[in-house]
């Protein structure tokens, strides 16, 4: 085993990008890069074991690459409902908590609050990983820098232009960029943007980890110079009643072919998805030949893995 592997800490859970500094950070990304080259090279890993998925939203690439990540590892994925659960008539979420830890070696969440996800974690006795909450998406960023790296070999320097609603996805890119060295700047119209207190917090994150990140509202001012050009859904879970004026106030930050255009020559299109043709980006762009859309939704599954085992085994690497 690497030596300096053997000596790097895990955290307990991992409810943000935060909860990892720069070190894991770089180290997560190895082994998810190590368990994609070798897809049946760890199914030994944690034999008996299962993984409880406690899924409130609905979910595509999340329940299937949780799912797929949990087989990998040689564990059984099991993946629950509200309404499949007690806590769907009135059971506490410490409760639910205590109980899933007796069975499981690890709870995934996806969820709304992240209050949630924090009581969850709070009382639970075996690891509590994020799957999405209204805050923050940690897992996606970790998929979205392993594709970055793949893409061009190496993460320090590279800018990544963020392009829309300034929500959870950016949230975490930001946090993940701070801690990889990549330059992190989210336009947005200043009532998409993070509230005062929030972007506050957020940019002393990325001060502390000697980052560089910013927030404006000018489009072509983000993706100038930019390597990367990100966006997300306009109408998330949860906002469909404001979706016509939430379109009509985002429309000036569409990604278009001519947006792209101003970014590197070599700039690739970026998209967490689902995603919506003529909305939040054209059908020109997610299809065409700058878009590494698919890899970042495969690379789920590998990262997941990674994080899934280095929480239950306490190390970064096989034993």
């Amino acid at each position: 085993m690497n030596l300096e592997l053997s000596t790097l800490t895990v955290p307990p859970d991992f409810l943000t990008v935060g909860d990892l500094g720069e070190a894991q950070f770089a180290a997560a990304l190895d082994l998810a890069e190590a368990m994609k080259h070798a897809p049946a090279g760890w199914l030994d890993a944690l034999p008996a074991e299962t993984l409880a998925c406690f899924f409130e939203k609905p979910s595509t690439r999340t329940r299937v690459s949780f799912a797929a990540a949990a087989h990998r590892l040689g564990m059984l994925p099991l993946v629950l409902r509200p309404d499949e659960l007690q806590l769907g008539r009135g059971e506490t979420v410490a409760d639910t908590a205590r109980t899933l830890a007796g069975f499981c070696a690890a709870i995934v969440i996806r969820t709304f609050a992240q209050a949630t996800v924090e009581e969850l974690a709070a009382h639970s006795n075996v690891p509590v990983i994020n799957a999405l909450t209204d805050d923050h998406h940690p897992c996606q960023a970790l998929a979205d820098f392993l594709t970055l790296r793949e893409v061009f070999g190496h993460l320090e320097g590279l800018k990544l232009a963020y392009i829309g609603d300034s929500d959870n996805v950016a949230r975490s890119l930001m946090e993940a960029g701070a801690l990889s060295g990549v330059e992190v700047v989210v336009a947005s119209p200043p009532a998409y943007q993070a509230e005062a207190a929030a972007r506050r917090e957020l940019l002393d994150f990325v001060a502390r980890h000697h980052g560089h990140a910013g927030v404006v509202e000018d489009p072509h001012e983000a993706v100038a110079g930019a390597h990367a050009v990100y966006t997300d859904v306009w109408v998330s879970m949860g906002a469909e009643a404001d979706a016509e004026r939430r379109r009509r106030e985002l429309a000036p930050y569409q990604v278009t072919a001519g947006l792209m255009a101003a970014a590197r020559p070599d700039a690739v299109f970026m998209h967490c998805l689902p995603a919506h043709r003529g909305e939040e980006m054209t059908a020109e762009v997610i299809d065409g030949p700058a878009s590494v859309v698919w890899q970042q939704a495969a690379n789920r599954l590998p990262t997941e893995q990674a994080i899934v085992h280095a929480l239950i085994t306490g190390g970064w690497s096989r034993p």
